[in-house]
């Protein structure tokens, strides 16, 4: 289909909003904002070291150390500073949290308050801008509990804390050789990239389906010393190829960007792991609930893939913290299924054991 023909972001929206014909519009509204904040990173990610002096107020907040113990990257600051100024103002908001953002953000007084909930990452993977590596940012909308009943109030922290099956949209952008913006609103899932010579996003990946079989999956394996054994007798058996369990060959993919990974998944299939393992006992995982595995999560579920924290469904999940970390495995369904049943499996519990472990008093 020529790209001319291509529906934007605004008509698809248009079209699934007449399947609720009591709809007020306002996740319609929220989402093109959400968007336009993605647009807006998207230019400052492609000038790089070459970006406009006028945000050096905001670069100067970089180097800080932000809630999650990390360093902010000059675009984190600025990438967080777009998705608020382009989200807070229109009334369809009641509060917004985010990864640099210590706690929950009220919507100032000058400004009418909505009933949705945003929750986002605005520059997943930026300790790769620096070798010009994709990145991405990632959002999810959630209601309001009890808007209807208080409307207006201010928001708490237990607001947010909802698992992932209450998630009336979520997706996120990638900035590559092309930016994408990848959304479901509970009805599968449409890809769009965005026409530099309009500035909108065209839809050019309707109804997106992720493989239920792989041969690709990506991990980290410098923390293999950490994994859990039900980790690693997955990770052991795919290295094997041909000649192992298995009986195929395998590749492995590592990017170091939970959206690029995503994004590969969505395109052409695979499985991702970053589990919980024995590095840091008081974390349960690496990558965040709400804003990270949540989001993705919905995302490969509504394509068809699988995500798990490797011992219960990640949408299940009800959150306990708003940066609350958590283990994620999500891609191609049979395989996360595959990886689910090794961690069901008494052998390989056993196996953690030290007693019991390869290395063990009884080796042979």
């Amino acid at each position: 289909m020529p790209l001319s023909n291509r529906r934007t972001l605004t008509q698809y929206l248009i079209e699934q909003r007449r399947r609720f014909p009591g709809a007020s519009g306002e996740l319609n509204a929220l989402i093109l904002d959400v968007s336009i904040a993605c647009k807006a990173i998207a230019r400052s990610v492609g000038f790089g070291a070459l970006g406009d002096p006028s945000t050096r107020e905001l670069l100067a907040a970089a180097g800080a150390v932000n809630v999650q113990g990390e360093v902010q990257k000059p675009l984190d600051v600025i990438g967080n500073e777009i998705f608020v100024r382009t989200t807070e103002w229109s009334g369809n908001l009641a509060g917004l949290a985010s990864e640099e953002m210590a706690s929950v953000r009220q919507i100032p007084a000058a400004y009418p308050r909505g009933k949705y909930l945003l929750v986002f990452d605005p520059l997943d993977g930026s300790s790769n801008i620096d070798v010009n590596v994709s990145v991405g940012s990632i959002f999810s909308i959630l209601r309001r509990p009890g808007h209807d009943e208080a409307p207006g109030r201010d928001v708490a922290e237990a607001d947010f804390l909802q698992p992932g099956t209450e998630q009336v949209a979520a997706g996120y952008a990638i900035y590559g050789p092309t930016t994408m913006f990848m959304l479901t609103v509970g009805d599968g899932v449409a890809g769009f990239t965005l026409d530099p010579s309009l500035g909108e996003f065209k839809l050019t990946h309707p109804a997106i389906r992720v493989p239920e079989d792989t041969q690709e999956f990506a991990i980290n394996s410098s923390n293999s010393r950490f994994w859990e054994p039900p980790v690693k007798r997955y990770v052991d058996e795919c290295l094997a190829g041909k000649t192992g369990p298995r009986g195929k060959d395998f590749n492995m993919r590592w990017i170091a960007s939970l959206v690029a990974e995503a994004h590969r998944i969505l395109m052409r299939g695979g499985v991702f792991l970053y589990p919980r393992d024995t590095r840091d006992p008081g974390k349960p995982g690496r990558l965040r609930l709400l804003y990270e595995a949540s989001p993705v999560g919905f995302l490969m579920e509504q394509a068809g893939g699988r995500a798990s924290t490797g011992r219960q469904p990640v949408l299940g999940v009800v959150p306990s913290a708003l940066h609350q970390r958590i283990g994620l495995v999500f891609g191609s369904k049979h395989e996360v299924e595959r990886i689910e049943r090794y961690h069901r499996d008494p052998a390989a519990r056993e196996a953690a054991n030290p007693l019991f472990a390869e290395r063990s008093l009884f080796r042979d």
